[in-house]
């Protein structure tokens, strides 16, 4: 049960990371323009020299944001919660702490698979249609990684809270 919540650990804070980093930087998108390779991010867009804040509200822009937002959020809860069951596993008042901690981990595995779809689609949709030289990034590719790693860590608490449930006559 704890290997399960350790490597639930392990993967949520792994995932946790990256999802801060693929939201706050500037690497989503890279594409080539005359003048050099210039770069776009959820918050600001660079030039050769200069970044600039995105002024305008774009919709896609601000539901991804806001999945990533939320995303970040969940998976740093689940991963509270997570090391609390791990220190301390008991469960009071029908609230199991490792159970919790799965379901916020796949609700957060949820909400950065809306952001990158969202993203996705939109931004194949229009650059791919307009512009040749353009193509996903690092941060990008860290927010699909990050996908991966906060299912997993979903995956292995709801094991670890599997092992734990005591089994009524019935279900033998």
């Amino acid at each position: 049960m704890y290997s399960f919540m350790g490597g639930g650990l392990f993967c949520a804070g792994v995932g946790n990371i990256l999802l801060v980093v693929s939201t706050a930087t500037d690497y989503w998108m890279q594409y080539r323009q005359s003048s050099g390779y210039m770069h776009m991010g959820l918050w600001r867009y660079c030039m050769p020299g200069k970044c600039m804040t995105h002024t305008d509200s774009i919709a896609y822009w601000d539901a991804t944001r806001a999945f990533m937002i939320l995303a970040v959020l969940a998976c740093f809860f689940g991963l509270m919660i997570g090391v609390m069951a791990f220190i301390n596993y008991s469960s009071f008042g029908g609230f199991d702490k490792t159970f919790a901690a799965g379901i916020l981990y796949f609700i957060s595995c949820f909400f950065v698979l809306l952001a990158m779809a969202i993203y996705t689609g939109v931004t194949v949709n229009y650059y791919g249609k307009r512009y040749g030289n353009w193509r996903f990034s690092w941060s990008y590719i860290m927010g699909w990684v990050s996908v991966v790693l906060t299912f997993f860590s979903g995956i292995f608490y709801m094991c670890a809270y599997r092992m734990h449930v005591p089994r009524g006559p019935m279900s033998r």
